[in-house]
C-alpha cells in the first residue's frame, strides 16, 4: 500500500492552536486535507486564525474554549462530533508552565499546571477517543516535552504533568488500539516560537540551547508539524504508544 499523508475528509481538533507549535500543526493538517478546529481561550484569535487558513483555501473553524474548564472541553468535543458526524484527530497541545523555587511553589499553581497539562488532555482524550472508537479510526497526539524524560529546577508541576502525559499516552494506546485508535506523544525540545522569543533573544540562554543541541540550533515549528502529520496520517498507522522526541538530539547528548 502506498504511503499516504492525505487527511482528506478527516476532522481534527488542535488545542492551543492560535500560535507557535499548535498553529504550525493545525496548518500542516489542513494543508493535507483535514478540516481543523482551531482552539484557544480567546474567541477573537481563534476566528482570526481560522479566517487566515480559509483564505488560503484550507478548511478550518474556530473552536474557542478554555481547556482548564473540563466541562467546556466535553461540550466542545460533543458539538464537533454532532455537527461533523465525526472527530478523527485530536492534538492535545495546550499547556502552561510556572517557574518557582520549590519552597515557594503554591498548591494552587501546582493544581493549575497539572489541570491544564494533564487533566484536560485526559478529559478531551476520553471524549474524543470514545467517538473515535465507535467509528473504528482515530488519532490522538499528545504534545508533551523533553521534560517528560528529564527535568530542570523550578518547574516541578510542568515536569510531573509531562511525565504523566507520557504515561497517559501509553495507557490510552493500549486501551484504544484494538478499536483502531492510535495514541502517541511528541516530545519537543527548544523551538523558536513567538512564546520563546525572549529566550531566543537572551544571549546566555540562546548559547546554552545551541551548545547543548547537536544540530546547533533551535527548532523550527514546521519541523514539529511534520512529526504530527506523520502520526495523524495512515503513514503512521502502526505507531502506537510511542513518544517521538524532536529536539535536535539534545536529550541524546551528555555534555
Amino acid at each position: 500500500m502506498p504511503i499516504s499523508f492525505d487527511l482528506s475528509g478527516r476532522v481534527a481538533l488542535v488545542t492551543g492552536a492560535t500560535r507557535g507549535l499548535g498553529l504550525a500543526i493545525a496548518r500542516a493538517l489542513a494543508e493535507h486535507g483535514a478540516h481543523v478546529a482551531i482552539n484557544s481561550r480567546k474567541p477573537d484569535e481563534c476566528e482570526d486564525r481560522a479566517r487566515t487558513l480559509t483564505a488560503d483555501g484550507l478548511k478550518a473553524e474556530a473552536c474557542a474554549f478554555d481547556v482548564a474548564d473540563l466541562d467546556a472541553g466535553r461540550r466542545a468535543v460533543a458539538d464537533l462530533v454532532q455537527r461533523h458526524g465525526r472527530l478523527d484527530i485530536l492534538v492535545n497541545n495546550a499547556g502552561v508552565i510556572h517557574r518557582e523555587p520549590l519552597a515557594d511553589f503554591s498548591d494552587d499553581d501546582w493544581q493549575r499546571v497539572v489541570n491544564i497539562n494533564l487533566n484536560a488532555a485526559f478529559t478531551l482524550s476520553r471524549e474524543a477517543g470514545t467517538a473515535m472508537a465507535k467509528a473504528g479510526w482515530g488519532r490522538i497526539i499528545n504534545i508533551a516535552s523533553i521534560m517528560a524524560m528529564v527535568a530542570r529546577p523550578t518547574i516541578p508541576a510542568y515536569v510531573s504533568s509531562k511525565h504523566g502525559l507520557a504515561g497517559l499516552t501509553k495507557a490510552l494506546a493500549v486501551e484504544l488500539g484494538p478499536s483502531g485508535v492510535t495514541v502517541n506523544a511528541i516530545n519537543p525540545g527548544y523551538f523558536a516560537t513567538e512564546l520563546n522569543q525572549p529566550l531566543v533573544e537572551d544571549a546566555e540562554f540562546d548559547a546554552m540551547v545551541k551548545s547543548r543541541t547537536p544540530v546547533g540550533r533551535w527548532g523550527d515549528p514546521d519541523e514539529l508539524a511534520g512529526a504530527a502529520l506523520f502520526l495523524a496520517s495512515d503513514a503512521g498507522g502502526y505507531v502506537n504508544g510511542a513518544s517521538l522526541t524532536v529536539d535536535g538530539g539534545m536529550t541524546a547528548a551528555l555534555y
